[in-house]
Order: C-alpha cells, then sequence, then structure tokens
C-alpha cells in the first residue's frame, strides 16, 4: 500500500502514511470516515487519535476532536496518555561545515573536518567516536522522548550555538539547566524543526528551540544575581520572573496595564479634544476583550488574533467619537485596516497611507 501510495499516486511518504494509518483505523471506527467526509476531522488528528480510540470512549472522544487543530489534538492526545516532564536541559550544537547544515567535528588540531556518520580511515563512524584516542567520549544520552544523543567533550567556546530545552507550566515557562563542559550531538531532524513546542501532559508542555552563546551567558548571570531569592538556582522559576516582568513592562506601555494608576475611568478626559486615549480607558478596554481582537464577522466568529493589536474606535474620531470605554475596542492590524476602509473610504484610507500622515481629524462643529 505504501508503494501504492508514492509510486502510482505520487504522493509524499507523509501524505501515504497519514493516509494508510486513516484506512487502518477506519476498519474498526468506520465513523472516522464520515467525519473525514464532512471536515469535522483532518487526516493529522485521525492519525494522533487513532492509536487510543476504543469501542468505548470513541464516540465521546471522537466529539470533543471535532473541528480541532492539530495543536488542539495534541493537547487532547496529552490528556488521555500524559508523559513526564521533560528534563530542562542545554545542550552546545556542534559546528557546521561552510554550505552545509550538517554537524561537523574537527578530530585534533591538524585534522580535517568529518560529517557525523562519516567513517574515519580505519575506525569507528564518527557518531560513535569521535577522538582516534577514545578520549572525550561519552555512551549514548537517551532523552525521554527516546531520542538518543551522543556527547562528547568538543571544548568548542565562543559563538557556538545551542539547543535549549524548556518545559513550560500552563503558559508560564520553566527554565533550562546551565550548559555541560561537554557537547551533544542531536539528530539532524531534531535541529531542522527549529522551535518546537509539544504537549506533554494537561497544562504541561516541551518547548525546544536555538539559542545562541549569549543566551546561556545571561542565564548564568541572572541565576548568580537571583539567588537570594531563588536559593536553588532552579532556572525555571528564575525564567518565570523574568519572562513575567518584562511582559508586565511591555503591556505597560501597549495597554497601559499597571498596579497603580495614576487615574481612574471617573477622573479620566474622554471627549475627542485630542488623539490620545486615556489610560485607564486602555486597561479597561483591554480588560474587557481579554488582550484579544473584538471584530466579529457575520455570523458571529470572533477573531482570534492577539498580534498586533491597536485600539479601534467604533465610531470614527474623524468623526467625532470620543474616547469612552464603549466606543473604543481592540482590533489587530489587519481588520482595524479593513474597519477604517469602511468609515472612511479605501481610497482615503490608501491616500494617508501612501502619504504617511497622521490619520483623519475631527470635522469642527459649525458656530452657533
Amino acid at each position: 500500500m505504501f508503494a501504492y501510495c508514492t509510486e502510482v499516486l505520487h504522493l509524499s511518504e507523509a501524505e501515504a502514511y497519514l493516509r494508510i494509518a486513516a484506512a487502518r483505523a477506519a476498519r474498526e471506527h468506520p465513523l472516522l470516515l464520515t467525519m473525514l467526509a464532512d471536515g469535522r476531522l483532518h487526516l493529522t488528528a485521525i492519525a494522533k487519535l487513532a492509536p487510543h480510540l476504543t469501542l468505548e470512549n470513541r464516540e465521546a472522544l471522537l466529539e470533543r476532536a471535532a473541528h480541532k487543530s492539530r495543536r488542539e489534538i495534541e493537547e487532547l492526545v496529552a490528556e488521555l496518555s500524559p508523559r513526564p516532564d521533560a528534563p530542562a536541559v542545554m545542550r552546545k550544537l556542534p559546528d557546521r561545515r561552510e554550505g552545509t547544515t550538517s554537524p561537523a567535528f574537527r578530530i585534533g588540531p591538524d585534522a580535517e573536518v568529518l560529517s557525523l556518520g562519516r567513517r574515519p580511515e580505519g575506525g569507528v563512524p564518527v557518531d560513535r567516536q569521535l577522538r582516534p584516542d577514545g578520549v572525550g567520549t561519552r555512551a549514548p544520552e537517551l532523552r525521554p522522548d527516546g531520542v538518543a544523543v551522543v556527547g562528547v567533550e568538543l571544548g568548542l567556546n565562543g559563538g557556538a550555538r545551542c539547543e535549549a530545552e524548556l518545559r513550560l507550566d500552563g503558559v508560564q515557562a520553566a527554565g533550562v539547566e546551565g550548559c555541560p563542559p561537554g557537547a551533544a550531538v542531536l539528530p539532524a531532524s531534531a535541529r531542522a524543526r527549529g522551535a518546537m513546542v509539544e504537549p506533554l501532559a494537561p497544562g504541561r508542555y516541551r518547548v525546544q528551540f536555538t539559542a545562541s552563546a549569549d543566551l546561556c551567558d545571561k542565564l548564568e548571570r541572572l541565576r548568580a544575581l537571583m539567588r537570594p531569592s531563588v536559593p536553588d538556582g532552579d532556572l525555571g522559576a528564575i525564567v518565570e520572573q523574568a519572562v513575567t516582568e518584562k511582559l508586565q513592562r511591555l503591556e505597560a506601555r501597549r495597554f497601559a496595564r499597571t498596579q497603580a494608576p495614576r487615574k481612574t475611568l471617573s477622573q479620566s478626559e474622554t471627549s475627542p479634544t485630542t488623539r490620545q486615549i486615556p489610560a485607564a480607558v486602555k486597561r479597561a478596554v483591554y480588560e474587557r476583550d481579554g488582550g484579544r481582537c473584538r471584530y466579529e464577522n457575520k455570523q458571529g466568529k470572533r477573531c482570534t488574533a492577539r498580534q498586533g493589536l491597536e485600539f479601534h474606535h467604533r465610531r470614527p474620531f474623524g468623526h467625532g467619537g470620543d474616547h469612552s470605554v464603549a466606543n473604543i475596542a481592540l482590533a489587530c492590524r489587519c481588520h482595524n485596516g479593513y474597519l477604517g476602509e469602511v468609515d472612511y473610504g479605501r481610497e482615503a484610507i490608501a491616500r494617508y497611507r501612501r502619504s504617511g500622515a497622521r490619520p483623519l481629524e475631527p470635522t469642527p462643529s459649525p458656530s452657533p
């Protein structure tokens, strides 16, 4: 079947796998084909759910999985089959040969650079022994996800890349450990994915990304400075505090969120005499809209965007709209621009965008 899918139907290997997995699961659970046909499930969801489907749980489980994204399906699977927390580690990645993406190592000061998996003349493969005398090698380490990692004493210094694996508790970072004295050889597939977020259990995630040597140094310096408040040096707690403080500063600058506001809503001037929206109004709008775009389409579906949020006047400021909480809503850049075209006209908005001028000012009311 795999050969037929790839050689006759010309499907990619990944697509062939998904279809074969769905077909096998549908033999025992025919409902999968119905939900696939009407769009309630996609192939990836079926492949991930199939190992956990039983005759007893399939109806309830498939109902929960309907219209879910891949990330939501992965979280559902993590709930069904929780895995232990991934260890917080930071490994140094090997240098790469120029013009390639495969890892390369220099065996000795004058030796040629050898790629991972190549066999030195008369020796064992490089991924088994990176120095002829065997010094600096250690046994493969088995990561919790089953990937074997081979570590060696390479002594790579400044400018080297590091791969950091962090655990997240809900949406809070859980930190990393300091760099070990050795280096580690990670599979190319693990590096090629780049940043990765993988649910392990309800509210628990494994996050993996590639960091610079500067970040490793900053984490160590931060751990040293925070020893009084975090005596055990747990980088999970340290990273959580650092991220929380940075988030608070950015939200205070963008949405005027603060624990000690200078003015309340009743003390704020909301008349349209200036374009400046009072800080108290920004805070109230952000809390009401939940830090998310407020736009809804005709079917009542709300936009899910949380990036590039702007304050939108329901009654345009250029038409005399005030800065009251009821007249202002959060909107992503796309929908704020669209609503501006609805209020002022597409040509007017295009003209102001080209000129870089300020938005339209309110029309002055005629003298009595």
